[in-house]
């Protein structure tokens, strides 16, 4: 069963992303602010839902939470800031929205810069399966960034977006050399990479 709060007694906020070791499209994030006592045993970190049970828990979380957002960062901005400030730049956007304004923040993973002086943050090593905050921004941020890449999929169907979503297949590799590089494509990434490609979409 995954936890309500790391801050008891605090307004606070989970933050997760998606997105990061695509080869194209922005990296999204989103913060979940839910109520302090909320319960719901289908949440769980979005690698671990199918797409079906991602898509049917979105508008629970987004009826449930007291506030929620989401953040996006370009290709752009990450070729020119790399990608783990482009990460954490998306967490601070979607935080920046949320009315009320959290009192603290927990983060999945290990790296996080501080988002207010003034807000504590916790950074928690696959938090997504541990706090449901954090489990619901995952599962935001996941399904608003197929959205998007599905609308680009429309755009540059050679890619395979709607299936890949941007990660680095086989298919989506073979598409670059034979196609080159789209706009969306994130230029200061090994676009083309090795013999070893990763079939692993998960973020």
């Amino acid at each position: 069963m995954l936890k309500n709060h790391y801050y008891e007694g605090l307004i606070e906020a989970g933050c997760d992303e998606a997105g990061r070791g695509c080869l194209a499209g922005a990296v999204f994030a989103a913060a979940v602010i839910l109520p302090p006592d909320y319960v719901n045993a289908a949440l769980n970190d979005s690698k671990q839902l199918s797409e079906r049970q991602r898509y049917e828990l979105r508008p629970v979380i987004e009826r449930d939470a007291l506030a929620w957002a989401v953040g996006v960062v370009s290709p752009e901005e990450i070729d020119r800031i790399n990608i783990l400030n482009a990460s954490i730049l998306a967490m601070h956007r979607a935080l920046d929205q949320l009315q009320p304004v959290p009192e603290a923040v927990i983060v999945d993973g290990n790296r996080f810069k501080p988002w207010n002086p003034s807000v504590p943050y916790t950074c928690i090593v696959k938090g997504d399966a541990k706090y449901l905050s954090i489990a619901a921004a995952s599962v935001l941020a996941k399904t608003c960034r197929d959205d998007y890449m599905m609308r680009l999929a429309d755009e540059y169907p050679q890619y395979d977006w709607q299936h890949n979503k941007g990660y680095p297949t086989r298919r989506h590799r073979e598409a670059i050399r034979q196609h080159g590089t789209t706009p969306y494509h994130r230029m200061t990434y090994n676009l083309l990479g090795t013999a070893e490609l990763s079939l692993d979409f998960k973020d």
